[in-house]
């Protein structure tokens, strides 16, 4: 048996308060706020969401404010501002893209390592 993986859109000028819960892909043009469950949600340039979110992914093109938990993935794209609290197994900010937020791993406890830059092993000259 094939799976069908579902869209569902919340098109630009449309509004939406309340729980919601999905499977397959939900598209924000619109507005959304309240509370999300599913799989894979996309903001689009125009969407606009605040909410507390509990999904596999998430792509970032407008703006979101609230809690975000993406199982998998959270991506914020060049247009894209994240503000609130994320949760997430990866995360990908693209130049441009605005990160506000208190962000956590999902898993591993300590698996965020920081990386030490060593100083230059010569003089850096300034032309």
């Amino acid at each position: 048996m094939v799976k069908k993986n579902s869209l569902s859109i919340i098109d630009d000028g449309f509004a939406v308060e309340g729980t919601m819960e999905f499977s397959g892909e939900l598209l924000i043009r619109g507005r959304l706020s309240g509370k999300v469950a599913g799989d894979t949600v996309t903001i689009a340039e125009e969407g606009t969401v605040n909410a507390d979110m509990q999904i596999k992914r998430m792509t970032v093109g407008g703006r979101f404010e609230g809690e975000v938990k993406a199982e998998e993935e959270l991506v914020v794209l060049p247009n894209g501002h994240c503000r609130g609290k994320v949760i997430c197994k990866n995360l990908v900010v693209q130049e441009g893209g605005i990160l506000n937020a208190d962000v956590s791993h999902l898993g591993r406890p300590g698996a965020y390592h920081e990386k030490k830059i060593s100083l230059p092993a010569k003089d850096v000259i300034d032309l």
